[in-house]
């Protein structure tokens, strides 16, 4: 079996969840011995504060992820001159081709040595949609050259690629959906998005959903008829554990965490309305958000407005040894989110032994037994289970305890046979 998988992240670069479950999901194929072409956007020096460090390692068919790097045997990279970038629309967009110039410029914001901004506009797409059209064709074209068994496309801007690449080689096209328009925006979606996120479903073969609460999501809102999609939950790097560090949070404080993108859908007003809330019954508490996103400034004044800005810390986006460290401060992982396809990060929390207190309106909630939930509107809630997480330390414990025990049950490899148990019926079909 081999697949030509289309994405737009892979670690060392990451921006979210969606390029640790590619980087997962593609490990744990290679370890299987599944031979995997992975095509995705080049990532400039804008992007990752240095691009040589990146391709180097993709030339070598090794990466670098949450567990370090790993060296794949049957992975091939294809990196592709493209202005896409992950978690992309048209206002970033119109950002990266800003920065794309500039690098070239040297920071020169109008015209340099005859060299005129604009010209970026020209290489690239006008807008995210002219582009994505024009990663689709070089994608076509790269598919018309490799010999492969199946089309793999990784969420909204690749499924016109992907739907390229199978007509040019008449493989089947099985779309895996990480997240949709209506879990990022809400009911005020970008229709243009939500039209190329229908196109891709209804023309492949095969929907992947990571959870339940997508699948439902996918049938009543996209119309995909209910046979055609499975889920395949994500799973976890194992073998994780918290460290002891030095840290500058005062000793005796508890510390709260919550890790993601900075964004209506991952609900950081809920968490800061929850974190007042909390302060009124315990005063020996930090809260820490990590992750960058549009709603940081709104964010920050938040908690200045409601009296509670002495008590946040404000890390930005971390990575690598810098996130395994905040990991290693936190008493309670706290993910709210308003709308959330899966996600990773608690698993990798219970992973580095922090017990976890999760929104219902997730997908990862239906994989964990024994973890803290609430809806996440319900504020009251969240602050009550919260306190008692970190006033009754048996509580703690157990919490911490069982959920070790059901995270080893999640894993990439059982995700990525279920990946080639569906690659096999379609083919089966074909």
């Amino acid at each position: 079996m081999k697949v030509f998988m289309v994405g737009w992240e892979f670690p060392p670069f990451i921006s979210g969840g969606l390029g640790t479950a590619c980087y997962g999901l593609t490990r744990a194929m290679d370890e299987l011995g599944i031979e995997v072409i992975f095509a995705m956007p080049k990532v400039s020096s804008s992007a990752t504060g240095g691009s040589a460090k990146m391709l180097a390692a993709l030339s070598e068919a090794a990466s670098c992820g949450p567990m370090g790097c790993h060296e794949f045997k049957h992975v091939k990279f294809q990196m592709m001159e493209s202005a896409l970038q992950a978690y992309g629309n048209p206002e970033a967009f119109k950002r990266r081709l800003k920065d794309l110039a500039e690098e070239k410029l040297g920071g020169c914001q109008t015209e340099c040595g005859g060299f005129d901004v604009n010209e970026d506009a020209l290489r690239y797409g006008q807008n995210i949609y002219s582009e994505v059209n024009r990663y689709a064709r070089a994608i076509a074209r790269l598919a018309g050259r490799e010999n492969f068994d199946v089309v793999h496309a990784h969420d909204w801007m690749t499924y016109p690629a992907g739907v390229a690449a199978a007509r040019v080689s008449g493989k089947p096209l099985v779309v895996q959906v990480h997240s949709t328009e209506f879990d990022r925006s809400g009911d005020n979606i970008n229709q243009m998005i939500y039209d190329i996120e229908r196109y891709g479903m209804h023309a492949a073969k095969k929907v992947i959903a990571v959870s339940n609460y997508t699948r439902n999501i996918l049938i009543d809102r996209y119309a995909v008829p209910p046979e055609k999609v499975e889920v395949v939950y994500n799973g976890v790097i194992q073998g994780l554990r918290r460290k002891a560090e030095t840290t500058h949070i005062r000793t005796g404080d508890k510390v709260v965490l919550f890790l993601g993108r900075i964004t209506m859908q991952k609900g950081p007003d809920y968490f800061i309305a929850a974190a007042r809330k909390v302060l009124e019954v315990l005063d020996n508490v930090k809260f820490v958000m990590t992750g960058s996103g549009d709603m940081m400034r709104r964010i920050v004044d938040m908690a200045a407005s409601v009296g509670i800005g002495h008590k946040m810390l404000f890390t930005g986006f971390l990575s690598g040894n810098e996130l395994q460290r905040v990991y290693s401060m936190a008493d309670l992982y706290v993910m709210p989110s308003v709308s959330e396809p899966f996600g990773i990060a608690p698993l990798e929390a219970i992973n580095h032994d922090v017990p976890v207190l999760i929104s219902k309106q997730s997908g990862v909630s239906e994989v964990l037994r024994h973890a803290l939930k609430v809806d996440f509107w319900d504020i009251n809630e969240m602050a009550n289970k919260i306190v008692a997480v970190l006033r009754y330390p048996p509580l703690e414990e157990t919490l911490r305890k069982e959920s070790q025990r059901e995270v080893t049950r999640l894993n990439w490899h059982d995700s990525a046979r279920d990946c080639v148990r569906i690659y096999n019926e379609m083919a089966s079909t074909a």
